[in-house]
Formats: C-alpha cells, sequence, structure tokens
C-alpha cells in the first residue's frame, strides 16, 4: 500500500513538473511574440516599454533563451534614458552575448555603453571576461569564473555555451591534442564530461590523444571562371596597334 501510495506521489510530482515547465516555455514564447510587436516602428523607442523587456531578458536567463535584438533594444533605451540604467539587466545582457561567440554580440552590445557603465561592478568584470575569450586564455578564463560563481550562475547553460565555443575554437586549431590539455580548455572536466563533449563533436581518443580533424582535409578550394568576350576587348586591342 505505501509503495502504491509513492508511485502515486512520484506521479503527480513528475507531472507537476513537467507541467511547470511547459508553462515556463510557453510564457518565454508569448514574451517573445509580445516583445516583438514592441520592436515595431517607433514603438521600439517608448521607455514604457522597458519593464517588459527588462522582464523578458531575465526570462532569456532563466530559461536557457536568446534574443539578440530584444536585448539590444533594452540597452539603445538605456542611451535615450540614462535614469533607467539597470547595471543587473545589462550584466544578464552581456553575459548572455557571451553564450553566443564566436558571433559579434557582445561588441554589438559593448558599443551601446559608455565609458562610466563599462567602468561599473559588475560590467567591468564581464568585459574582462570577455578580453580573456578573445584571446583564447581558456584556463585564465576559467579560474577567474571559478573564482566568481555569483557572477554567472543566474544565466542558465552559460558554461555549456562557453564550452561550445571552445570546441569551435579547438576544431579550427587543433589536429590533435592531448586529453589532458582538452580537459584544462574545458573547465577541468572529469573524464566522463570530457568523453561528452568528444562524443558530441565526433572526435577520436588514441590513447592519451584526441584525434581532432586532418585539417587539410577543411581546405575548401574554389575555382573562378571568368568568361571574357571578344568585344570587350576589342577597343583595348584596337589602342594597342
Amino acid at each position: 500500500k505505501r509503495l502504491i501510495l509513492l508511485q502515486y506521489f512520484l506521479l503527480k510530482s513528475s507531472r507537476f513538473v513537467v507541467e511547470k515547465c511547459l508553462s515556463i516555455r510557453n510564457m518565454a514564447e508569448a514574451m517573445k511574440q509580445t516583445v516583438a510587436s514592441m520592436l515595431k516602428g517607433i514603438e521600439r523607442y517608448n521607455p514604457d516599454n522597458l519593464p517588459t523587456l527588462e522582464r523578458y531578458v531575465e526570462v532569456q536567463s532563466r530559461e536557457n533563451a536568446y534574443d539578440l535584438e530584444a536585448n539590444l533594444a533594452v540597452l539603445k533605451l538605456y542611451q535615450f534614458n540614462p535614469l533607467n540604467f539597470n547595471t543587473d539587466i545589462t550584466s544578464q545582457i552581456l553575459l548572455k552575448a557571451l553564450t553566443n561567440l564566436p558571433h559579434t554580440d557582445f561588441i554589438l552590445c559593448k558599443c551601446l555603453l559608455n565609458e562610466k557603465q563599462l567602468s561599473e561592478d559588475p560590467i567591468n568584470q564581464i568585459v574582462y571576461l570577455a578580453d580573456i575569450l578573445e584571446q583564447c586564455d581558456f584556463e585564465v578564463f576559467w579560474t577567474r569564473i571559478h573564482s566568481l560563481p555569483e557572477l554567472t550562475q543566474r544565466i542558465t547553460g552559460f558554461v555549456d555555451w562557453i564550452r561550445k565555443f571552445v570546441c569551435h575554437v579547438v576544431g579550427i586549431t587543433y589536429q590533435t591534442i592531448e586529453r589532458t590539455h582538452l580537459a584544462q580548455l574545458l573547465g577541468d572536466v572529469d573524464d566522463s564530461t570530457l568523453k561528452l563533449w568528444i562524443k558530441k563533436y565526433g572526435w577520436k581518443e588514441t590513447g592519451s590523444l584526441v584525434f581532432i580533424a586532418n585539417q587539410d582535409e577543411n581546405i575548401k578550394t574554389k575555382n573562378i571562371n571568368e568568361k571574357i568576350d571578344f568585344e570587350n576587348v576589342g577597343a583595348i586591342m584596337a589602342s594597342c596597334r
């Protein structure tokens, strides 16, 4: 009887979790549609839309969603209405932009901030993280992240997105790499996590090495055909006589 009650309780709990997740996902989708309508025409510059847009940023952070256009609109509204500037929301926008590396989203967002805003804490720390990532100094990046866990903990999926960027860089840089070095680049991951990323990218393990790719095979040749009609050069030839 107790077993039946336990199974019933677990079933109800799992249904609640699923329904809650679906509800949140539907809310995120609904907000995306609402925000899309706000970004049309002159409404994009209406400061009354800021509370909704800021809530949407928080939804993106919580639900591992991303909407660059909406986030840029928030920063643009801060430009026009500096008294409404929100450091916390801006920090979330910048961190979300980092999750979309190697695209230039972070630069686009950064260009909408003035020097005073960029010097504020924790925005200045996020800018420093971006500089480290741009230099591909991943071991320094992870050391910094581990020392400031509160900086990124609200951005769901942040670590995995950065690891995806690391794998992108590794994929275009290495043919083979030491397993231990790859683990360090991914943030000192354990063996099981390392295997998951190796499998995800179709890399091969050979002893202490990981075979990434034959870079020669990735070189794509391009043939350029130029068609020159006699009529096009006739005048030039005549002038050379």
